[in-house]
């Protein structure tokens, strides 16, 4: 099993910064790519940023330049640096690990629970 917790959300006023974490445990040989999603009330699941066991990182459009992704291979964590929030930024965001357990070969794909943020005056 793999458990993903995150942590740093919380309320921040536009054009605040917030960071959140997350760390990956459980009976894990290794992780590939890591992530963050986000999803908003009345709306789907979207792609926030990822980055691999390499440092290759991707970003939706909509957070390119404001948000950053980084990760610690030897702690198992992720955390994302989030600049310049804008209301639309409020989701609760959600910790994704593409991880492959000591028990098999196969990758899964893991989530954790999710934290609230919510950018608001």
């Amino acid at each position: 099993q793999v458990q993903l917790v995150e942590s740093g959300g919380g309320l921040v006023q536009p054009g605040g910064s917030l960071r959140l974490s997350c760390a990956a445990s459980g009976n894990i040989f290794s992780i590939n790519a890591m992530g963050w999603y986000r999803q908003a009330p009345g709306k789907q699941r979207e792609l926030v940023a990822t980055i691999t066991s390499g440092g290759r990182t991707t970003y939706a459009d909509s957070v390119k330049g404001r948000f950053t992704i980084s990760r610690d291979n030897a702690k198992n964590t992720v955390s994302l640096h989030m600049n310049s929030l804008k209301p639309e930024d409020t989701a609760v965001y959600y910790c994704n690990a593409d991880a492959v357990l000591t028990t098999n070969l196969r990758v899964r794909d893991y989530w954790g629970q999710g934290t609230q943020v919510t950018v608001s005056s």
